[in-house]
C-alpha cells in the first residue's frame, strides 16, 4: 500500500528524516518505533502530504504520490491522525464527524439552493454513519458536546472516529495513545 524510497526531509541544516525506505503491505498493521526526536512525526507528515520531501519518492497503492497535497491524498484514501488531536472546538462531537466526508453535494452553493432533496438525502446518510461511529467509540452521550470540552483521550477517540467516516485505505496513527489514561487507552485499542 505504501512504499517509501530513500525519503529525506531537511529543515535548513537539520536533517529530520534521512534516506528512509520502507514498505507497508495491504492488510497489515505496522508500527514505527523510535525515541522522541527521531523523525517519526516528520516522516508521517511527509507521507501524508503535510510536508514536501527534500528528496526521495512515495508510492501509494502503486501510484507515485510524491509531493501530493494532504487533501489529494485524503481523497485517494490516505488519512492520518496527529500526536496532538486537532478538533474543531466550537463544533459538537457529532458535527466534527459529519464534516469529514469530502465532496458533499451541499458544499456547493448552487446545490444547496437547487438540489435541496439530494443534499438532505446525503446529510441523512452522513448523520447515520456519524451516529454509528459514535456508538462504536462509546461517545454517544457526548454527541452534542462542543469538542473543545472533551478530555485529551476523548479528543483522540474523536480524531480516530473522523478516520472512520470515510473508506480509508491507510490510516497513519501518530501516537494515538500518548497522554491517554489506561482505561481510555484500552478503549482506543
Amino acid at each position: 500500500m505504501i512504499e517509501v524510497q530513500k525519503l529525506s526531509k531537511k529543515f535548513g541544516g537539520l536533517t529530520a528524516v534521512n534516506r528512509v525506505s520502507l514498505e507497508i503491505t495491504r492488510g497489515s498493521i505496522t508500527g514505527l518505533i523510535g525515541p522522541n526526536g527521531a523523525g517519526k512525526t516528520t516522516l508521517f507528515n511527509v507521507i501524508a502530504g503535510n510536508l514536501q520531501p527534500s528528496s526521495g519518492r512515495i508510492f501509494f497503492d502503486g501510484e507515485d504520490v510524491t509531493g501530493f497535497a494532504s487533501h489529494d491524498l485524503f481523497h485517494k484514501g490516505l488519512l492520518r491522525t496527529f500526536q496532538i488531536a486537532h478538533e474543531f472546538g466550537k463544533l459538537t462531537v457529532l458535527e466534527n464527524l459529519m464534516m469529514v466526508p469530502g465532496r458533499q453535494t451541499g458544499e456547493s452553493l448552487f446545490a444547496a439552493w437547487f438540489k435541496r432533496r439530494l443534499v438532505q438525502k446525503e446529510e441523512a446518510i452522513v448523520l447515520e454513519k456519524a451516529k454509528e461511529v459514535l456508538r462504536f467509540l462509546n461517545l454517544t452521550e457526548l454527541e452534542n458536546e462542543p469538542a473543545a470540552n472533551l478530555s485529551g483521550g476523548q479528543k483522540k477517540l474523536l480524531e480516530l472516529g473522523r478516520t472512520m467516516m470515510v473508506s480509508a485505505k491507510v490510516v497513519l496513527l501518530d501516537e494515538v495513545g500518548a497522554g491517554v489514561n489506561r482505561t481510555l487507552l484500552r478503549e482506543i485499542g
